[in-house]
């Protein structure tokens, strides 16, 4: 077969090549996320913006010691890992990993343990533990996330109650749990006997202007010492665990490594700090942040099974099945978690995945329950049933709180983009921990007047989300009815004066948390988007439902209403619609559509809603693609400039490889040949320039490609043959291919053929962009070689 001559290569933004086509990120299958491509880490690089998918050619040098670092997939001479030369196969700090490579490297070793298993009884039992490992790996880390979610839930309902009183017979009680051992039936926040408020322990009544301000001041100083002890931690720590981490999560499944962002400091921090921002009152959630503490524990337990802890796209597959328990215990819904990793945050997701993430997803929901932190049966807290059917024409107001989501979505997406640019850029980023303090403290004093804004978000979706029976004593449930008959079903009743009063009240509250939410995604404690978006979404669903649901009191007779509301039966449920309009919002948000749905019928049982909530979502989809291309997490990767090459996107351009490849067709390209070189010209040539490879050629003269060989390999294999090889000169002849020269050698030649990658990726110069993207996406490539014939 007749070997291409080299002309030349693409190369892109990334650690500079010449001579090779480089891509931020590598693909898989699943993708997700419109994306730039940058290759900055979270350190703050000087980046060059890009539109979406355009390829730029600036070169981003790095310093010689950050290069690159994979080896080439060695298919000749790989006798298991006996001869290896340490240290190859590893990836530095903010590279990406060789898709293709990792892969082919474990399906080497696969091989190697099969052909072993028949030669003894020990082999045999390795060989059993290698299939096993992974379903053994996943199961730890199921246990291991239930554990922490409990842990996380417990600590946080106990702490958000510490801002509002104290119980003083056991003060490691929440006000629900201070209130059962005292057998008060009525769980009613005003009658427990056994809770004190802050007021009451200095003398004062529970009522009254002195209560109230003792009260707002213990508030505002517990949300304040809460808030900055996160923010300290984060800061002194663990740097890494400050916001949801879910944009990062999606970046490093797609094949990038950042170093300690799914570290044992940072997975502690964010524990502690997330336990604490919770409580603060912060308006945030702890969904986003529990799918990165999964995450973490699947990385650093995937280091007990070397299978997984050497092979970083094998390891991928830990953390895609990790990220599906992180969801499954925050919303107490497993299938939507699993939904929610293979459409959200992972890229590369083969069947053999897809059964691991569900098995993770499982156990960690079954510990979580067993634990059962909030003492209800359930593991979220807001739970509620519906008996009502909908009516097919309630689905014209869904729809309505589709479009309403998608365009609240969008408003606080841009807002959050535009102040978090804004952070960056200007003198606010050099002061995090003030940040915090001064969003908190503002957050606190606007929260406290308004009774809901002032409770926990998670209680304040679970009293949005619920029907108004008998017991319910709250003002969005002042209807004039009277409850003669227990059993008999509610009938509709005109809404009193504290449904207006409770109206009001919800609308600031909507405005309130939309603004603080804008201001607080993205400061520097562990902060999630779940809880706030559901909140937006529920506060704007019930208005909707009680303006229906009176609508069908006043005109019981209108066509629309005639078949199900003649009866006089309460048939508009407005619990139902804050129901979906939290999915709406919250599908706005994130752009998810399938896994929204699950979770959100998971989470409320209520099966026979997933109609209207499959149009809410899609509505809200739909318009806030409309209103702005990307999802919060696309426009974070996008804000933060990592590499993210997106298989959703399109490409635009009709380029042909000639015209991207690095360095153009008139610049000289740096080439290594096969067997006429001696050390001191390779270590020259790794001087003089910074690539991360070069590609071997048959001489100087005729350029015909041989294979690619890596920057950090060639270091590798040099310093190791200066150790270990005897009479290893400047003067000797470096051989990658080809016989070794027979004969008196005053130095001995040093054979690297171990390191060359002989089968290299090559496109011609005439092949157009699209594939050549195509190739980066579906392969996972980290560059591509260009030849022409001749």
């Amino acid at each position: 077969m007749e070997r291409f001559p080299l002309k030349s290569s693409v190369s892109k933004m990334g650690t500079t090549y010449q001579s090779v086509y480089k891509k931020g990120t590598n693909g898989g299958r699943h993708g997700d996320e419109d994306t730039v491509d940058i290759t900055t880490g979270p350190r703050e690089v000087p980046t060059t913006p890009t539109s979406h998918g355009t390829f730029q050619l600036y070169d981003h040098g790095r310093p010689s010691n950050a290069s690159a670092n994979w080896d080439a997939v060695i298919f000749t001479g790989m006798q298991g890992d006996t001869d290896e030369i340490p240290g190859i196969g590893q990836y530095d700090d903010f590279h990406t990993i060789d898709w293709q490579r990792d892969i082919a490297r474990d399906r080497m070793r696969h091989r190697y343990i099969v052909k072993k298993r028949q030669d003894s009884i020990w082999n045999l039992i390795k060989g059993a533990h290698d299939a096993w490992s992974g379903w053994v790996c996943v199961l730890l880390v199921g246990v291991c996330t239930g554990v922490v979610a409990g842990v996380i839930d417990i600590g946080a309902s106990w702490m958000t109650d510490l801002k509002f009183g104290i119980c003083p017979q056991a003060f490691w009680f929440n006000r629900e749990q201070c209130c059962w051992s005292n057998d008060e039936i009525t769980f009613d926040h005003g009658n427990c006997s056994q809770w004190m408020t802050w007021a009451q322990l200095f003398g004062e009544s529970k009522e009254g202007v002195g209560a109230y301000i003792i009260s707002y001041l213990f508030y505002i100083v517990w949300a304040l010492l809460f808030a900055a002890l996160s923010a300290s931690l984060v800061r002194m720590f663990a740097p890494y665990a400050c916001g949801s981490g879910i944009p990062e999560i999606k970046t490093i499944l797609s094949g990038f490594i950042i170093r300690g962002y799914l570290g044992k400091w940072t997975l502690i921090i964010k524990v502690v700090g997330l336990i604490l921002s919770v409580s603060s009152g912060l308006s945030l959630g702890k969904e986003g942040p529990m799918v990165h503490i999964a995450s973490c524990l699947g990385n650093i337990l995937s280091y007990l099974f070397p299978k997984y802890g050497r092979n970083e796209a094998k390891k991928r597959e830990i953390l895609s099945a990790a990220a599906a328990a992180g969801v499954s215990v925050a919303f107490g819904a497993p299938i939507g978690g699993v939904l929610f990793s293979l459409e959200e945050v992972s890229y590369y997701f083969p069947l053999k995945t897809l059964w691991r993430s569900f098995f993770c997803a499982l156990i960690a929901a079954f510990i979580l329950r067993s634990i059962n932190p909030f003492g209800n049966e359930h593991s979220v807290l807001f739970f509620v049933e519906y008996n009502k059917p909908w009516i097919f024409f309630e689905l014209i107001p869904f729809v309505g709180l589709g479009i309403i989501g998608g365009c609240i979505a969008t408003i606080f997406i841009k807002a959050n983009i535009y102040w978090c640019r804004y952070r960056k850029y200007s003198k606010l980023g050099q002061y995090p921990v003030t940040e915090v303090l001064v969003v908190t403290l503002v957050t606190a004093i606007i929260a406290y007047p308004n009774p809901y804004t002032r409770m926990n978000t998670s209680q304040l979706i679970y009293l949005l989300f619920n029907q108004c029976g008998i017991s319910n004593s709250d003002p969005l449930c002042d209807y004039n009815r009277n409850f003669t008959d227990v059993n008999k079903a509610i009938e509709k009743a005109a809404a009193g004066p504290g449904v207006y009063q409770a109206i009001w009240l919800l609308m600031l509250a909507l405005v309130l948390k939309l603004v603080m939410t804008v201001f607080t995604f993205g400061i520097k404690v562990p902060c999630g988007l779940f809880i706030p978006s559901l909140a937006l979404g529920a506060i704007a669903g019930r208005i909707v439902g009680i303006g229906v649901e009176q609508l069908a009191y006043k005109y019981p007779k209108i066509w629309l209403f005639s078949g199900e509301c003649s009866t006089g039966d309460d048939c508009i449920t407005p619990g139902l619609y804050a129901m979906v309009g939290a999915a709406a919002v919250l599908g706005g948000v994130t752009r998810m559509t399938v896994s929204l749905v699950v979770i959100m019928f998971e989470l409320t049982g209520g099966v026979r809603y997933i109609v209207p909530l499959m149009a809410a979502a899609m509505a809200s989809k739909w318009v806030g693609d409309a209103l702005g291309r990307q999802g919060i997490y696309d426009a974070h990767i996008a804000l933060n400039g990592y590499p993210f090459l997106d298989s959703k996107d399109e490409f635009q351009h009709t380029s042909l490889a000639a015209d991207v490849m690095q360095p153009k067709r008139n610049e000289t390209l740096s080439v290594i040949t096969q067997d006429s070189m001696t050390v001191d010209d390779v270590e020259t040539l790794l001087k003089e320039t910074e690539h991360n490879g070069y590609p071997v050629v048959v001489s100087k003269e005729s350029q015909y490609l041989v294979g690619f060989v890596l920057r950090r390999d060639l270091n590798l294999a040099i310093a190791n043959a200066r150790r270990t090889v005897e009479g290893i000169t400047g003067q000797s002849v470096v051989v990658f291919a080809g016989s070794p020269q027979q004969g008196v050698m005053s130095p001995p030649q040093l054979m690297l053929s171990r390191i060359l990658d002989m089968a290299p990726i090559t496109v011609t110069d005439q092949t157009p962009m699209e594939t050549v993207v195509d190739m980066f996406r579906k392969l996972g490539l980290r560059q591509t070689l260009v030849t022409h014939n001749g």
